[in-house]
C-alpha cells in the first residue's frame, strides 16, 4: 500500500503526536508499504528527506503551524493522486488531507486524540474570542465526513460518539509504547542518578510540554506541602521550550519564583526521546498533574519503567495508568501532595500492568487501510 500522512507535526519536532506517526510510519514502511508525510517545516529542517525509509516533505509556512491547512493544500492533492490511502490528524492536517482526498477519491482516515470542544472555554490564559475560535473550528473538523475515525483511547472514542459520529466509522487503537526503550531490567537508580548527577534523597519527576491542558501550575503549587512533609525531595521538571509554548513555560517559572520554590525544584532541560528512560529510572515518582489527555504518554512510560506514578484521572488516564500508582482529582494541589507524600512511604495502589503493543497498533491501523480498499 501507498499511505500518505498529512500531518501539522513530525521528528524532530519532540511530543506524542510525533511518537505515534513516527512509529506507525516506520513500522509500516518495515512491512513493505510506501509512506510519505506532508508536515510543516520547522527551523534547521531540511524541505525533503528520508528517515528509516520514510519519505518526509516539509512545507514552509512562516513559522506558523496554522497556515500549514493552508498552504499544504497544492502539495497533498498533487501526492494524493498516486495514494491508496490519506491520513491525518487533528487539527491543521485536516483540512488538506481531507480535500485532496475528496478531489482524487480516495479514502481518508483521521487520528483523533482527544476532542476538546467545551473544554476550550475553560482555559483561563486564552481571550473569549480565541477559545469560540478553537471552539468553532475544531466543530467544523467533525463536521468534515471522514471515512473512518481512529480513536487512541475508549475515552475519546467516547467522546467521538457524544458528537454524533457513527459508531461504524468509530474504531479504537490504542497509542503503542516502545518497551523495548522504556525497559526497566536496562537501568537501576543508582546508577542513573550517579550519570545524571542527580542528588540523594526522593525525586519526583515530571515531564512534557507545559501546555495549558497540563496542569504544571498544580503540581508546583504542592511543592511546599511536599518539602515539608519529605524535607529530603525535590521536584526535577523537564518543560518542553518550544517556541509555541514560551509564554506557558515563563509563567511556570513566574509561579516557582512566586512562591519560593526554585530551591525545591531542579530544572533540566527537554532531552531526546532515547534518553528519557534513564530520567524516569532515577525518580523515586513521576507526577502527571493534566487536566486533559486523551492517550497519556507521560503516564504509559514510567508504568512501563515500574516507577510509581501519581496521576489525576483526568479523561483517558484511568485506561493508562497501571502498576503502582495512586490517582487524584485534576486542579487538586492538595490531593497531589497528600499523594507524592504517600508515596514516599511506599504507600500505594498496585494493579496489574497493562501493555499497549506496537504490533497492535499496526495490525490494527493495517486491517482500517484495507478494509476501505475493499470497499
Amino acid at each position: 500500500m501507498k499511505i500518505l500522512f498529512v500531518i501539522e507535526n513530525y521528528l524532530p519536532h519532540i511530543g506524542g503526536v510525533e511518537v505515534v506517526f513516527s512509529q506507525l510510519a516506520e513500522g509500516l514502511v518495515k512491512q513493505g508499504h510506501s509512506v510519505t508525510i506532508i508536515t510543516h517545516k520547522i527551523k534547521g529542517t531540511k524541505n525533503e528527506e528520508t528517515r528509516h525509509g520514510v519519505k518526509i516533505i516539509r512545507i514552509p509556512c512562516f513559522g506558523s503551524r496554522y497556515l500549514f491547512s493552508f498552504l499544504a493544500i497544492p502539495k497533498a492533492i498533487k501526492l494524493a493522486k498516486d495514494a491508496d490511502i490519506i491520513h491525518t490528524t487533528t487539527f491543521n492536517g485536516t483540512l488538506p488531507a481531507w480535500k485532496a482526498a475528496r478531489i482524487n477519491g480516495k479514502p481518508v482516515v483521521i487520528t483523533v486524540h482527544e476532542v476538546w470542544l467545551d473544554f476550550w472555554n475553560k482555559l483561563s490564559d486564552m481571550n473569549m474570542f480565541s477559545r469560540k475560535a478553537h471552539h468553532f473550528l475544531e466543530w467544523l473538523i467533525y463536521r468534515l465526513p471522514f471515512d473512518r475515525y481512529i480513536a487512541v483511547s475508549d475515552y475519546t472514542a467516547k467522546d467521538l460518539r457524544k458528537m454524533g459520529i457513527p459508531e461504524e466509522k468509530i474504531i479504537r487503537i490504542h497509542n503503542a509504547v516502545d518497551y523495548s526503550l522504556f525497559n526497566p531490567k536496562k537501568y537501576s537508580k543508582k546508577n542513573s542518578r550517579k550519570k545524571l548527577g542527580l542528588p540523594e534523597g526522593f525525586l519526583y519527576f515530571a515531564y512534557g510540554r507545559p501546555g495549558v491542558s497540563k496542569g504544571f501550575e498544580y503540581l508546583i503549587k504542592a511543592v511546599h506541602s511536599i518539602s515539608n512533609a519529605v524535607p529530603n525531595s525535590k521536584l526535577v521538571l523537564m518543560l518542553s521550550k518550544d517556541k509555541a509554548y514560551c509564554k506557558n513555560f515563563e509563567e511556570i517559572m513566574s509561579l516557582c519564583d512566586e512562591l519560593r520554590f526554585r530551591e525545591r525544584i531542579i530544572l533540566v532541560d527537554p532531552v531526546h526521546r532515547e534518553k528519557l528512560p534513564i530520567y524516569i529510572s532515577a525518580m523515586d515518582c513521576v507526577v502527571v498533574p493534566s487536566l486533559r489527555e486523551g492517550f497519556g504518554y507521560a503516564a504509559a512510560e514510567p508504568c512501563a519503567m515500574n516507577v510509581p506514578v501519581v496521576s489525576t484521572n483526568a479523561a483517558a488516564l484511568p485506561e493508562v495508568v497501571c502498576g503502582k500508582h495512586i490517582l487524584v482529582p485534576p486542579k487538586d494541589s492538595g490531593a497531589i501532595a497528600k499523594a507524592v507524600i504517600a508515596v514516599s512511604k511506599g504507600e500505594y495502589k498496585t494493579t496489574k500492568a497493562k501493555k499497549f503493543l506496537l504490533s497492535d497498533n499496526i495490525k490494527g491501523y493495517i486491517d482500517v487501510y484495507k478494509e476501505l480498499l475493499r470497499k
